[in-house]
């Protein structure tokens, strides 16, 4: 039958949107999918917080206790992400998100600005086997979507950066995200914006 194209419905008692409004992502078993949901969404999900945010510093305090039984070192705020994300917590569907588009980005912005047929053969290949394996599933059906209306254009680099530009703003689209001047992925992903502060 497949994965339903919203994914599965929310199991009883369970939240169906979070707090910040995004639809909260299940598995076929009824569990939240960590890497599919923000980890604020997931932990109202799991239930481990309400819908009033817990402050930074709770979360620090925790931390802290639990490094302390287990003999580690603790996640303090210097050891968080700028958004506020612990650095050393699984990935949630922002952190590998932007991962994820940093890493595709720059494979466009070094790739062959001619590229020969194998060259050509062999992204495809990836693009496709990429989207099978994304960790994120719900994330993964909606790029094979894309590429199944879209064909990936790899015969040059500047068609590639441009395409994977494309790709890359139709998802902020559906995230409510600002659209990306793609006459302009060259200076975001490749060679700086020219005012010295990429040099």
């Amino acid at each position: 039958m497949g994965i339903p194209l919203h994914g599965y419905p929310a199991p009883e008692g369970k939240p169906v949107y979070g707090s910040d409004g995004r639809r909260i992502i299940y598995d076929e078993n009824g569990k939240p999918c960590r890497t599919c949901n923000t980890l604020k969404n997931f932990r109202m999900a799991t239930a481990k917080e309400t819908t009033g945010e817990k402050t930074q510093s709770s979360h620090a305090n925790k931390a802290l206790a639990a490094s302390a039984i287990a003999g580690v070192s603790a996640t303090t705020d210097k050891e968080l992400a700028p958004d506020g994300y612990p650095k050393d917590c699984p990935a949630d569907v922002e952190e590998l998100g932007r991962s994820t588009w940093t890493f595709l980005h720059t494979v466009a912005a070094t790739y062959p600005e001619s590229a020969t047929e194998q060259q050509q053969k062999e992204m495809k290949a990836f693009l496709e086997t990429f989207s099978k394996i994304y960790p994120c599933w719900f994330c993964a059906k909606g790029f094979r979507k894309y590429i199944k209306a879209n064909e990936p254009k790899v015969m040059t680099q500047d068609e590639f950066g441009r395409w994977l530009c494309d790709a890359h703003n139709a998802v902020n689209k559906k995230l409510g995200k600002p659209h990306f001047d793609c006459n302009l992925w060259k200076k975001r992903w490749k060679d700086g914006w020219g005012d010295g502060k990429c040099d």
